[in-house]
């Protein structure tokens, strides 16, 4: 069987139950208190692919300020409004990932017509076959 380690998770269920009214903390059975230890200790709410969280102790001030950014997957059900929005990013960003690879194409077909010396428009050119030979 398990012990409670005595010294961080079963102090924090102290803590919590001293800041109940005494009569309400005493009323907690055995099984309760190590139903919220067991509640105080699982963290699976704080796991991220990434967690930073840096501390900024300005010289000077009284305070401390810190900051949050985490990145991980979304566990909570969405708001209609949210999925709407979600979905809507979800467009946008396939649009602009479709207008980068399009211009990409583009630009290799240039550069192919180039290199074959396939002239479309007598004395014109968009410097670009120039550029790049420069390059290499």
């Amino acid at each position: 069987m398990n012990r409670i380690k005595k010294s961080g998770e079963n102090s924090k269920v102290n803590q919590l139950l001293s800041g109940m009214e005494k009569s309400v903390a005493d009323s907690f059975t055995y099984k309760q208190r190590k139903a919220l230890q067991k509640s105080i200790t699982t963290q699976d709410w704080r796991q991220h692919n990434v967690d930073f969280r840096p501390t900024l102790a300005l010289p000077f001030l009284p305070w401390s300020f810190y900051l949050v950014f985490l990145v991980g997957i979304n566990r909570r059900g969405l708001l209609p409004a949210e999925r709407f929005i979600a979905f809507t990013m979800l467009l946008f960003v396939i649009f602009i990932i479709g207008l980068i690879i399009i211009g990409c194409a583009f630009v290799l077909i240039y550069l192919l017509k180039s290199w074959l010396g396939i002239d479309l428009f007598p004395n014109e050119s968009l410097g670009i076959w120039d550029n790049f030979k420069n390059y290499f």
